[in-house]
């Protein structure tokens, strides 16, 4: 089969086709002829060296996908031979074949394209666990969103209005916080211009925000903290200002604030299962009845998944770039 590998550690141009043999379904997996796969943050920072897969996944990029299963493992009764499907996976998502555990699959969404299934389930499994699961977002409550504009802003913004919580978010121009009025945000800061725990502040009546999901950290993090109100829940999903800053965390105590984080990738397959339930149970629903839609921005053959990288790490894009894999 066909497929893209990192050929050695470095920038997008070490993304080169290559083939390797189809893989085989283990227990409980499938073997799904993949149509389309989202490229991601972390499909980059794999590419960098700073990302390896968890023990036991492919070393081909790609954390999710969809298309038509053609091989099922044991055990396996929740799908067919045949079926179309959308799942999340711990690598190889860039190549004609792969394998996916059966319980991180999913239908895809009643009206929803192949290519429109494939930009779900990275996202949405993601920003559900964290900022639903973790972090306990309620109805009526207010959550500050950084990165308004990637895949996981724009998946965000729309599932926290979706149950009913005041939206916030940052992007880095007037374009982007355009963009962001646009899926539903309340209120979309410049951060470039103007100070976002401010707006914050005077947003919420100087109360301050009750969930902040953020992918900066760096000198983010104080800010962060200004920005939370009291019993307030913060919660890091990556760091692309930098792990490390110089906190006061006096407020932490004061506010009773809570501080966490989390990566996906190595989670067991058990707890990715239990995501995938509550999404088919509560979202999907709302993907079918057109409540809720991924936000694309461009598709690229496989082939060019070089310049995917290339375009993801240029910040330009609005929503998911994705690669288109086979007819």
């Amino acid at each position: 089969m066909s497929v893209v590998e990192i050929k050695e550690f470095g920038d997008a141009d070490q993304l080169v086709p290559s083939t390797r043999s189809v893989p085989e379904p283990s227990e409980g997996e499938l073997l799904i002829k993949v149509a389309y796969a989202g490229v991601n943050r972390p499909d980059v920072i794999q590419r960098r060296g700073l990302y390896p897969p968890p023990p036991g996944e492919s070393d081909i990029p790609g954390l999710e996908i969809s298309g038509v299963v053609v091989k099922t493992g044991i055990n396996v009764t929740s799908f067919k031979v045949g079926d179309n499907v959308t799942g999340l996976i711990g690598g190889g998502g860039y190549a004609e074949y792969c394998t996916a555990p059966a319980g991180q699959c999913l239908p895809i969404p009643e009206g929803f394209s192949l290519e429109q299934a494939a930009a779900i389930p990275e996202t949405y499994f993601t920003v559900w666990s964290n900022v639903f699961d973790r972090c306990g977002l309620k109805h009526g409550e207010t959550i500050l969103i950084h990165g308004g504009t990637s895949g996981i802003g724009t998946t965000a913004i729309q599932l926290a209005k979706a149950f009913g919580a005041k939206v916030i978010t940052t992007a880095g121009s007037d374009e982007k916080c355009k963009a962001c009025l646009e899926l539903g945000a309340d209120l979309a800061i410049n951060y470039k211009t103007d100070d976002f725990v401010e707006k914050s502040k005077i947003f919420t009546d100087e109360k301050g925000v009750d969930v902040i999901l953020d992918m900066v950290g760096g000198d983010y993090i104080q800010k962060d903290i200004s920005a939370l109100a009291m019993d307030g829940r913060l919660c890091f999903i990556a760091f692309l200002g930098g792990p490390q800053a110089s906190v006061n965390f006096m407020p932490v105590m004061l506010k009773r604030l809570k501080i966490t984080g989390s990566t996906l990738r190595a989670r067991s397959k058990d707890f990715k299962t239990g995501i995938a339930r509550n999404l088919y149970e509560k979202v999907w629903p709302l993907l079918a009845e057109n409540k809720l839609q991924p936000v694309l921005y461009k598709t690229l053959p496989l082939s060019k998944a070089c310049d995917a990288h290339k375009l993801m790490e240029s910040s330009k894009h609005i929503g998911k770039i994705m690669l288109k894999v086979t007819d």
